[in-house]
């Protein structure tokens, strides 16, 4: 299927498959307002398929990259579901002690993109986990709707206790340093702010791509600097920005964050055509940075 950008499509559509991905809608919601988008002999249906992941498109470090050794571990949960599953990657030449880097999924589980993420930031010398919200229920199912489905059937408050349990197994590995980042996308992203008011000092760093905002009285119990990356026409999740932006000043929290002009709500996710090619490279390569500079030195 060839590429398409968000600027083939009207941003009014763009932002119906946004509350689509986000259950505010359903599928038939979706097709229902995609209708008069349905002009010049394309189907509804053929839209519907354009704005689907295509997972051919994330692989950036092949599965098989000889740079890195890769599995997949089971991490114990006794305050969430019992356990988590993740995939582990490590930079295979590595010799001594990793920074680590956890990283978080959108609301669809323990995709191809994902892991594509935890490939890259191995190449880039961190050890990285992304541990399955699904595991719970059998794991991410091979397909996004039928993950987003299972999503809805996963406690909250154990998934997140999960989150918990995944990111101090990194940070007490004996070939880790101690210290540990977190990087989510999407639901993911509201997981690591969480994660940065949850663990306190034993997150070194955090970076939420367009994250929900925790509550400002919670930015207090933040220790961890954050860089935040937040897409220009993504209103729903920029809205708590502001805010959450002063209680953090207010608390003397280290904290970056950047809204990319022109970009939608996951402009980071390369497997579909929200993906913002400019905004994504830029926004990674200061997420690279910023690990460097707070997990390594």
């Amino acid at each position: 299927m060839e590429r398409k950008k968000a600027s083939d499509y009207p941003q009014e559509l763009l932002n119906l498959f946004d509350l689509y991905v986000h259950g505010d809608i359903d599928r038939r919601g979706f097709f229902e307002g995609a209708k008069k988008f349905a002009v010049g002999g394309l189907t509804v249906t053929a839209i519907f398929e354009s704005l689907r992941p295509n997972y051919a498109w994330a692989e950036q470090v092949p599965k098989n990259d000889s740079r890195l050794k890769t599995s997949y571990e089971t991490v114990q949960s006794p305050q969430g579901n019992g356990s988590i599953k993740g995939y582990f990657v490590r930079p295979a030449n590595a010799t001594g002690k990793l920074a680590a880097v956890l990283v978080i999924h959108e609301n669809r589980g323990l995709n191809p993109y994902i892991e594509d993420v935890a490939r890259r930031l191995g190449t880039a010398g961190f050890m990285a986990y992304a541990p399955d919200g699904l595991t719970s229920i059998g794991g991410y199912p091979g397909d996004d709707e039928k993950g987003a489905a299972a999503f809805g059937k996963v406690d909250r408050q154990k998934m997140a206790e999960d989150f918990v349990a995944a990111a101090m197994w990194l940070k007490n590995r004996s070939d880790c340093t101690g210290k540990i980042g977190a990087v989510g996308f999407c639901f993911g992203g509201g997981i690591v702010n969480n994660l940065a008011v949850r663990l306190g000092p034993d997150l070194a760093a955090g970076v939420p791509f367009y994250g929900a905002q925790p509550p400002a009285a919670d930015a207090a119990k933040i220790k961890a600097p954050l860089l935040l990356h937040y897409g220009g026409l993504d209103t729903r999740i920029n809205d708590g920005w502001p805010g959450f932006d002063k209680a953090l000043t207010e608390n003397h929290v280290t904290h970056t964050g950047y809204i990319y002009e022109g970009a939608n709500h996951g402009f980071h996710n390369d497997t579909t055509p929200r993906y913002d090619e400019a905004a994504a490279k830029l926004a990674w390569q200061r997420t690279i940075d910023f690990f460097n500079k707070y997990l390594k030195s």
